[in-house]
């Protein structure tokens, strides 16, 4: 399933980072705004960029403070320069991770570039993002772009736009909401109110993240009012740089940004040895993810220390939806599939009857992308199927798998209560049908 990447090396160097970052700016001087259209993929933004002449998609993610790259395949050979090894430690539970650092590399973004963008790439094949996103992703960008635009997310459109500092007029944002940001190593925070399972209500301190899927992760023991319910269920989080994170899925009473005002989100609570490392800001109780931004249109802007928000009526009032079935996919490689295929000849001779047509029907093997369980909750509806870590996919609910995007797989696991889901899976070699229903667990 990994596969080794292919690095070009133009100039080693024992030092980390000795030039300063570049920054990153509208090559045309003439215009005030560049406008990139992004895809929404599991509430995560997903953009195409170019360094040093590669053509990557990277995840655009406002918890992140350095560019990073990762999963690199042969194809996507790039050079980088000035290049080190060094190792980094993320969220997660296990240790440092290798990597390597790299100043003076060439970014283009349509008209928005950077001509010595310092990155991090992650040699770790463990570390797997297009995996659990079910299309190629080569890296994050994120605190380092911010910094040098104001730049509108509109999760209607599927539209950013990058406003060169100070010509972004807010007064012309009807049904905005504006709200201070606090910064901390160059990620943004905001303070929110929210009420716990007791009715207290108080106020909190957010990473904002726009690389998060969740709506919201909130750490016990960092306020006092923290506290956990009865109404909850043990579950996989995610991954983080340093490995799994795992915790509790429940809802919080409410959720109050300004006058924006949300019910029974859902919220996690990662147990404490995944997070170890967010504990040097001390102020910080949680993270505000995509489930609950992409329910605005966001403006960030680092440099005047502010977020606008105007809710999008498309995604404002929809339900907050959770994997009921206990399933987490991620990519599982290339099958062999055995396709129908038929073709018309062309007519020898012009003077027979037009009416009359062969066709010819044949079979072909074309290599398409399967789905693989990477973990399954215990106790889960799938789970007490007998379904098992390690399946393959092959179809659901009678459709092929392959023809099925995961992010829309991943939907119809967080359908209504008592949905029937029937899986066929290869389990190493072996065919096998099974079939549950999907059931709330909050």
């Amino acid at each position: 399933m990994f596969q080794k990447f292919s690095l070009t090396i133009l100039l080693l160097t024992t030092c980390l980072f000795l030039q300063a970052q570049g920054r990153f700016l509208i090559s045309d001087n003439s215009k005030e705004l560049e406008s990139v259209p992004f895809r929404l993929v599991n509430n995560m933004i997903v953009v195409t960029a170019e360094i040093n002449g590669a053509k990557l998609s990277f995840l655009l993610d406002t918890g992140v403070k350095k560019t990073m790259l990762f999963n690199l395949k042969i194809e996507d050979s790039i050079q980088l320069k000035n290049v080190n090894q060094l190792k980094l430690k993320g969220l997660g539970e296990g240790s440092t991770i290798n990597a390597l650092s790299s100043r003076g590399n060439y970014f283009k973004m349509k008209s928005i570039v950077n001509p010595s963008l310092s990155v991090f790439v992650i040699t770790d094949e463990l570390f797997d993002l297009s995996a659990k996103m079910g299309m190629d992703i080569h890296g994050i960008i994120g605190g380092d772009l911010f910094r040098d635009f104001v730049i509108k997310i509109n999760y209607g459109s599927k539209k950013l736009t990058f406003y060169k500092p100070g010509t972004y007029d807010l007064s012309k944002c009807k049904g905005c909401e504006t709200f201070p940001l606090d910064f901390y190593n160059n990620k943004p925070f905001i303070d929110v109110i929210v009420q716990n399972h007791l009715g207290k209500e108080f106020s909190v301190k957010l990473l904002i993240d726009s690389g998060g899927g969740d709506s919201l992760w909130l750490f016990p023991h960092s306020n006092p009012n923290i506290l956990i319910g009865d109404n909850y269920f043990e579950d996989f989080l995610g991954r983080g740089l340093s490995g799994d994170i795992s915790g509790k899925r429940s809802l919080i009473r409410k959720l109050k940004i300004g006058t924006f005002e949300f019910e029974n989100a859902t919220v996690s609570y990662p147990d404490s040895t995944s997070i170890v490392r967010v504990h040097a800001n001390k102020d910080r109780n949680g993270t505000l993810g995509a489930e609950i931004l992409k329910r605005f249109q966001v403006i960030m802007d680092y440099s005047g220390s502010k977020i606008t928000l105007r809710k999008v009526s498309r995604y404002f009032n929809a339900p907050f939806l959770y994997n009921k079935s206990g399933i987490e996919l991620i990519y599982g490689g290339e099958i062999l599939v055995k396709e129908h295929r038929q073709f018309k000849p062309i007519q020898p001779n012009q003077n027979q009857a037009q009416n009359i047509t062969d066709i010819f029907y044949t079979y072909g093997l074309t290599y398409k992308p399967s789905y693989k369980i990477s973990n399954i909750r215990h106790g889960s509806p799938a789970h007490l199927a007998g379904l098992l870590e390690g399946d393959i996919i092959l179809e659901v609910n009678g459709k092929p798998a392959y023809s099925i995007k995961m992010e829309e797989i991943i939907y119809l696991f967080s359908s209504r209560d008592d949905k029937k889901i029937k899986l066929l899976v290869d389990r190493r070699g072996e065919h096998l049908r099974y079939e549950f229903y999907l059931k709330s667990l909050l």
